[in-house]
């Protein structure tokens, strides 16, 4: 019996479990503790009574009922909450993970499952050496996205082990500090043009070696093919419902794993969530292009995004036929050359995707007048019972609007009628082999979306009207330094899709071997018979054939960034006041309502417009403020509103990022944008 006085009369008996791999040792303790004892105290007095000689710096309490890390050592028992009831575990902060890469391949390493998953994914970005984290986060699979695979796992549960690419030795995955000069701009890199990868000599901006040459490879290399039994195994989305459950599963960036009910050795999803890429660079960022491109890659095998069958070719000829055979050389290929490097360096600057209110340098450019279009084209009104009224027009584009005229000489007077073209949804509408160049608007009015149908003559006039309303929808004009860029990425983008079957190129022995249903999503393969396939990719790559390695993948990249879905997350919600379900798209600029049976848009709210959103936490409710008092409220049906609610906020943080600031993020000003008050 131990005496009152030995531990004083407000001393309780606390159940302690102690997560330890040691034999003869008992990990259930039992410490006679006072409400005043704090829990660095605790931690001190459990190590001295078990006594096993080890390294117990990693080491924390996990609250088992309350889902909580205590973590505040100099926060007493009491401060807490902490009574004799209590469940505390005594376990290690940093546990392995296993994570499937957007190439499909998967890691296993080292995470820390008490920090916050933003601080989690930057480490773990670290490891794999993918530059601008914070574009990245960890999806969990739901449930209606894994029925699929059922039958199969019931075979196999898990992937072969030497599918398994083990990184837990890394420093950033064993707890340390990462290698401060990893994302150093100074550094002087060796790169390789044809892949993109870093040359052996320059493994060392790998964490202190954390990843190996071959390692480097697989990330950064594409070596993934895909047969269409894997695809049919794979989870395709039909509908938006169906879209709906890829983005059912994100994690909250403002918790730890451990919180959210991850386990050790817990699979997980690391992917692209933002659809911002910021500051691409061939000479850093081989891995994080290659698994961009894969993530791209697979959202159009799959049909998570749609695209048209000139479209589908086009991709069918960068991104397996041409990536697939130039990776496969690249293997024994070592040479440098920095003018090829420096092109695609130039071009990057049609790829990336600037906010609105991003800090632009040609300030001369954009205070000149503002330049207009006027042209002849035609105007497509849909009528009742399927018909259609075209009629030519003269169109003059000035700011951000657009007038139409009944001719040229009239021009002067009143316009037919003024469209305003700020804050509406561009579609593209184009057939390059059929010469067809059409531009659908949908623009905003009081009761919904007013569309209008624009017919070009050509490709040069389509890339500059295009152009032009691209931006316009977002608040900007022709004087913008970015409209040149537009027209040239447009024109680029058409260049591919325009193409002539060579004789040649259908008689190419190399080809015989070519698998075409592993190029196509499976709605093509069951369109086309095999050798149809074959011929059509052939000529979809004369145009391609040219490229670089890493050329081919930032041109794969930016032709899924112009497809109309790009950059869309879906949500089913309810909007307060409705009775039925919507489809809510969240983008990196605007939020979308979409009818879920038809698909169309029915709304657009801008971010640029929005002054303030909150979220009710008790009911579950997003409320957003616009201008011009317009305001909408809605509950999230396919997922926690946190999940939407972090989204906005995270697109909002992205838009302050600026090249002339140094990469270290703000990451308590995320915080503030994306945790919410719960």
């Amino acid at each position: 019996m131990v005496s009152s006085t030995e531990y004083g009369s407000h001393s309780w008996e606390l159940s302690l479990t102690v997560d330890h791999q040691h034999e003869g040792v008992e990990k259930e303790q039992v410490l006679h503790v006072t409400g005043d004892l704090h829990v660095g105290g605790l931690m001190l007095k459990l190590v001295e009574k078990i006594k096993i000689a080890q390294d117990w710096s990693d080491y924390a309490f996990w609250w088992e009922q309350k889902k909580c890390w205590l973590l505040k050592t100099h926060w007493t028992l009491d401060k807490y909450g902490v009574q004799a009831d209590a469940k505390l575990i005594f376990t290690a902060q940093h546990k392995m993970l296993r994570l499937r890469l957007p190439n499909m391949k998967t890691v296993r390493l080292r995470v820390s499952f008490s920090s916050m998953v933003f601080r989690a994914v930057s480490d773990i970005c670290k490891i794999l050496n993918i530059r601008r984290s914070e574009e990245l986060s960890l999806l969990k699979q739901s449930e209606g996205t894994l029925k699929k695979k059922k039958k199969k796992d019931k075979n196999s549960k898990e992937p072969a082990t030497e599918d398994i690419l083990n990184l837990s030795n890394s420093p950033v995955s064993s707890g340390l500090p990462a290698n401060a000069g990893l994302y150093s701009k100074t550094m002087t890199p060796v790169y390789d043009p044809v892949s993109g990868s870093p040359a052996s000599s320059t493994i060392t901006w790998f964490s202190d070696g954390s990843l190996t040459e071959q390692n480097c490879s697989i990330l950064a290399l594409s070596h993934s093919t895909c047969s269409p039994e894997m695809l049919a195994e794979m989870y395709q989305p039909r509908t938006l419902a169906d879209k709906a459950k890829l983005n059912a599963g994100w994690l909250d960036s403002s918790r730890s794993l451990m919180e959210q009910g991850v386990g050790e050795e817990d699979l997980l999803l690391l992917r692209f969530k933002y659809y911002t890429f910021f500051d691409l660079n061939p000479k850093y960022d081989a891995v994080r292009i290659n698994q961009l491109y894969e993530q791209a890659r697979w959202a159009i095998l799959l049909e998570e995004i749609d695209c048209t069958e000139e479209e589908m070719l086009i991709f069918a000829a960068l991104q397996a036929y041409h990536v697939s055979k130039l990776s496969l050389s690249s293997e024994t290929q070592d040479s440098i050359c920095e003018s090829e490097v420096d092109e695609v360096e130039a071009a990057l600057s049609n790829l990336e995707v600037t906010l609105e209110g991003g800090n632009k340098s040609n300030i001369l450019e954009d205070i000149t007048d503002i330049p207009k279009l006027a042209d002849n084209l035609k105007l497509v009104r849909p009528k009742k019972l399927a018909l259609k009224a075209i009629k030519t027009y003269w169109f003059v584009f000035r700011d951000t609007s657009i007038s139409y005229f009944k001719n040229k000489e009239s021009a002067q007077g009143e316009p037919v009628e003024k469209l305003n073209l700020k804050g509406c949804e561009v579609v593209p509408d184009v057939n390059v082999a059929a010469k067809k160049f059409g531009i659908k608007l949908l623009i905003p009015v009081a009761d919904g979306m007013n569309e209008v149908y624009l017919r070009c003559d050509n490709e040069d006039q389509y890339a500059r009207w295009m152009a032009a309303c691209v931006l316009a929808s977002k608040g900007k004009t022709m004087a913008d330094s970015s409209y040149q860029l537009e027209v040239q990425k447009i024109l680029s983008f058409l260049q591919m899709k325009n193409w002539t079957m060579s004789s040649q190129a259908a008689s190419e022995p190399e080809n015989v071997d070519m698998k075409p249903e592993c190029f196509v999503s499976p709605r093509y393969t069951k369109k086309f018979k095999s050798k149809q396939l074959t011929a059509r990719i052939l000529e979809a790559h004369q145009n391609v054939s040219q490229m670089s390695l890493v050329e081919a993948k930032l041109r794969f990249i930016q032709a899924w960034q112009s497809l109309p879905e790009f950059g869309l997350s879906y949500y089913i919600v309810r909007f307060k006041g409705s009775k039925k379900d919507d489809v809510l798209g969240v983008s990196y600029n605007r939020l979308i309502r979409i009818d879920m049976a038809t698909g169309d848009p029915i709304t657009t709210w801008r971010f640029s417009n929005m002054k303030q959103w909150n979220v009710n936490w008790e009911i579950r409710q997003v409320a957003i403020e616009f201008d011009q008092n317009v305001s909408i409220a809605f509950t999230c049906l396919s997922a926690d509103c946190k999940i939407i609610h972090e989204y906005i906020g995270g697109y909002i943080f992205l838009s302050t990022r600026s090249k002339d600031h140094n990469e270290t993020l703000d990451e308590e000003l995320f915080h503030k944008l994306t945790g919410g008050q719960e």
